[in-house]
């Protein structure tokens, strides 16, 4: 066994191959990549800062519709940055093309979901948009107001949907009940609405009358039912019946005696 040494090996200089400690090439990829970063950054401020005036227009479009044309504009802006940041030029669509219609359906969805004071189905207000938007061109073009036939046949819909589309805008703003009816009113809406409903005071009287009427024989409930919940005749109900119209007297003014005694005996 020969002697050992005394002198410790040489450390190895590191090399430039590439690994995951930071050796200059890492370092040379690291800034192209941040230098791509920053140009693709760029590009996409510049497509922002170009099209605002688009989304801009878009959003006042809108307006006249019962939402606030700031919100809209917020709305479309802030579509535009989400559109401006996963936009491929590569497709081959320019910027406009592809970021016009994203804009708008932003906006729409806006209206679905917060201008609505009731819900109602999105076919409602899609059919809703598309009679309000008919509407002023169909009355320049025929010279009066279109009646429902006319907005059906010009947007190609049943009579039924264009009903529903023009009845759709009752939901879309609601009134307070605590609002006055009108400027010159001082009372409140809610005071103009319903009233004293007089039938209410004979509910217990009528459930009286139908535990009695139980007791009475199945024809002379029947008779009942038919002179005084159908309106019919006493002649008629004799000839659904098969007897004389004298019968049918005879029977009902005995059951409304017996029903009369029980009302008493109850009282």
């Amino acid at each position: 066994m020969g002697p050992i040494s005394s002198i410790a090996p040489k450390r190895r200089r590191a090399t430039s191959l590439p690994d995951s400690g930071g050796t200059p090439r890492n370092a040379k990829a690291v800034r192209l990549l941040a230098a791509a970063d920053q140009k693709q950054a760029r590009q996409r401020d510049d497509l922002i800062a170009s099209h605002m005036p688009m989304a801009t227009h878009i959003a006042r479009s809108f307006a006249g519709r019962g939402e606030d044309v700031e919100d809209l504009t917020q709305v479309a802006l802030l579509e535009l940055v989400r559109v401006a940041s996963r936009f491929d030029p590569s497709h081959g669509a320019t910027f406009a093309r592809y970021a016009y219609p994203c804009i708008v359906g932003a906006v729409k969805k806006h209206f679905r979901d917060n201008g609505w004071s009731l819900h109602v189905t999105r076919r409602m207000q899609e059919l809703h948009l598309q009679t309000s938007r008919a509407i002023p061109a169909l009355t320049q073009q025929l010279g009066h107001t279109p009646t429902v036939a006319d907005l059906a046949t010009h947007l190609h819909l049943s009579e039924k949907d264009t009903r529903d589309g023009l009845r759709s805008r009752l939901a879309y703003r609601t009134r307070s009940l605590d609002q006055p009816p009108n400027d010159d009113s001082e009372s409140e809406l809610s005071q103009l609405l319903g009233g004293v409903d007089r039938r209410l005071e004979a509910v217990p009287d009528l459930q009286v009358l139908a535990q009695h009427m139980a007791g009475l024989p199945a024809r002379e409930r029947l008779m009942l039912r038919l002179r005084f919940i159908d309106d019919l005749t006493q002649r008629e109900i004799a000839d659904r019946l098969g007897i004389s119209q004298m019968h049918v007297s005879r029977l009902l003014g005995r059951s409304l005696e017996n029903l009369r005694t029980m009302f008493l005996a109850r009282s």
